[in-house]
């Protein structure tokens, strides 16, 4: 699990490797205690009064090694990011991850994700990618603001999606008149048919004003031409409907985006 998502708490842990009902916190904590004597595990902070864990470099590789899970040779531990302070963050992201999928398809996601455009001066991490390993390879975006954004950042984070998705490349040879092709359908999610579905979840406030966020946020994005869904933490944990709020439309992406002249 902290291969995937990098960092957890024993609860979080214990949600996934014991069964539904049962409380399996004090096992973790043993398990957890004997990685860190070998050098394998180690907390470096804590979410609230609960340390959060993260593997090891050795750990790391310990997992790689055993052929555990697709090689990610650019991977961290998540050891800077909560010496930073985004262990909170990190936790909230964790806990995203679990309400959505649970234990199922847990080995498909990766954490801060880089999506960067070097010609269009664009470049964000996304907070979790889920690929399933379907025949059309379905991949789904997820972004977690835990409260500590402005609303204006926030929505900036959401565009920005759209702009990714709308940059165009073009190929050909010199001379030819060549074709365009979306830059993330060519050189990122190769065999995805439409722009993944970006899902922005909220936390980290107290319900109502989770609510009064969701809703400015939809205010903020209308008309957007990616696929946008949004939901709150606490009702994505209750098993709650996501709320659409943007439709993902090619043909307006292409009206606001030119495509670039050939060579």
């Amino acid at each position: 699990m902290l291969g995937c998502v990098r960092i957890a708490t024993v609860r979080q842990m214990a949600q996934v490797i014991t069964k539904e009902d049962t409380d399996g916190r004090s096992y973790v904590r043993r398990a957890m205690k004997k990685l860190a004597e070998l050098g394998l595990a180690e907390t470096n902070g804590k979410d609230g009064k609960h340390p959060i864990w993260n593997l090891t470099p050795a750990g790391q590789k310990a997992l790689a090694d055993g052929n555990e899970l697709p090689p990610r040779p650019k991977a961290g531990t998540g050891a800077k990011a909560v010496k930073a302070g985004f262990g909170p963050h990190g936790v909230a992201v964790t806990d995203m991850i679990l309400a959505f999928g649970g234990r199922k398809h847990l080995t498909d996601w990766q954490v801060e994700v880089n999506h960067a455009i070097k010609e269009a001066g664009l470049g964000f991490n996304t907070d979790a990618v889920l690929a399933l390993p379907t025949k059309t390879s379905e991949v789904r975006l997820f972004e977690l603001d835990n409260g500590t954004m402005s609303q204006a950042r926030l929505a900036k984070e959401v565009w920005d999606y759209e702009r990714y998705a709308g940059h165009c490349v073009w190929e050909g040879a010199r001379g030819t008149i060549g074709n365009t092709f979306p830059f993330w359908q060519r050189h990122r999610y190769t065999r995805s048919q439409t722009f993944p579905r970006l899902h922005v979840v909220l936390a980290g406030k107290e319900e109502h004003l989770l609510d009064n966020r969701l809703q400015a946020l939809a205010d903020d994005v209308k008309g957007i031409a990616v696929a946008v869904w949004v939901n709150t933490l606490p009702r994505l944990q209750r098993g709650e409907p996501w709320y659409e709020i943007g439709i993902d439309d090619p043909h307006q992406r292409r009206e606001r985006y030119p495509e670039p002249a050939g060579r």
